[in-house]
């Protein structure tokens, strides 16, 4: 297969994808807090992907400056990934409706009732997060336009399954909307094996890092460029009482020091100092700042330097056109294999 013929193949197999999202490639950005914002977002847009504004805990007043801010640095799509349990979360999507925001991401937790409906009767598209078959199936009776499959190989919040698996799931049954595959994804070569799952498009978020224009800090960046696969683990739960969703980081004191908070508020919990809600809520705080002091300030010792396995895969700080490109060339290149294994 000449590589005329290998993009138009290529093409044929995300054309759900890149007709859903507006773009050249069915590459979506992942949102990630502090790295995912107007230099990085409009970065990918512009080399032909959609990138993803990570709203995290912003009040709306600053997600409608940072959407304005990203506006003005592309022409290309782009979307915003709002957080499901955010207490203005009514507020946020009235934000993204009045600047006219296209796809709206919903992560975190199941969308609450409303949230869909207003996003669809406002013009935007809603995209949803799905960790399993019955619960995909729910979003899209709900009113979800596309569904992201995101497996445990995933920096940050993860889940307990894999992506290949969810992958197996999941696809075959969801055909309704386009459905987007992320967690672990490193290769071009990944990339196709999904497209030819029956995946619409993918979601890459680790190799996006170390982009050019990632505002990451040098040392956060440095941290990933050394890193390998076994380096990003997931966190533990000391106690059931207190469920914590599992963060995959690189493991560092941050990491170590998590374990020891956990074991404090358990112990002042115990002691009648703190209720149930407010040592849960200390747990689940902890990952906030922690993660800024790496991104931001670079603390990639006590900080939470959260990545995906596929960290073993960045290797240096490239341009995010580059970077998109790089999985563009794996993809092609393995479908010029295929037709050279078949002549031989």
């Amino acid at each position: 297969m000449d590589r005329a013929h290998a993009i138009a193949h290529l093409d044929a197999l995300w054309q759900r994808g890149r007709d859903f999202l507006g773009t050249r490639y069915a590459i979506m950005g992942g949102a990630m807090t502090w790295v995912s914002e107007r230099n990085l977002v409009s970065a990918i847009s512009n080399a032909g992907g959609f990138g993803v504004i990570a709203s995290g805990s912003m009040p709306p007043h600053i997600l409608e400056a940072e959407l304005k801010a990203t506006r003005a640095l592309t022409d290309a799509p782009f979307g915003v990934n709002l957080i499901t349990l955010h207490p203005q979360l009514d507020q946020l999507i009235d934000v993204c409706l009045d600047l006219r925001m296209s796809h709206i991401v919903l992560a975190g937790g199941l969308p609450p009732g409303g949230a869909l409906k207003k996003i669809r009767l406002g013009g935007a598209k809603a995209v949803c997060f799905a960790p399993a078959v019955a619960l995909a199936r729910k979003l899209v009776k709900s009113g979800a336009d596309a569904i992201v499959i995101e497996g445990m190989e995933a920096g940050g919040h993860i889940g307990p399954v894999s992506t290949s698996v969810l992958a197996q799931e999941i696809l075959p049954a969801i055909t309704e909307v386009p459905v987007f595959v992320a967690g672990g994804i490193g290769r071009g070569q990944a990339m196709l094996g999904y497209l030819e799952m029956g995946a619409s498009g993918v979601q890459l978020g680790t190799r996006f890092v170390c982009a050019t224009e990632s505002i990451a800090h040098p040392k956060f960046k440095l941290a990933f460029i050394r890193g390998a696969a076994r380096d990003a683990v997931p966190s533990t739960q000391i106690d059931p009482r207190f469920p914590v969703i599992p963060v995959r980081a690189l493991a560092n004191e941050g990491t170590r020091k998590f374990m020891e908070m956990q074991r404090q508020v358990i112990e002042r919990f115990n002691a009648g100092e703190l209720d149930q809600k407010a040592a849960q809520l200390e747990i689940e705080h902890f990952w906030a700042g922690a993660l800024r002091r790496a991104v931001i300030d670079g603390d990639v010792e006590t900080g939470s330097v959260m990545a995906g396995q596929s960290v073993g895969m960045v290797t240096r700080e490239e341009p995010t056109a580059d970077i998109i490109r790089d999985f563009i060339d794996g993809a092609l290149a393995a479908l010029a294999d295929r037709r050279h294994l078949s002549q031989g």
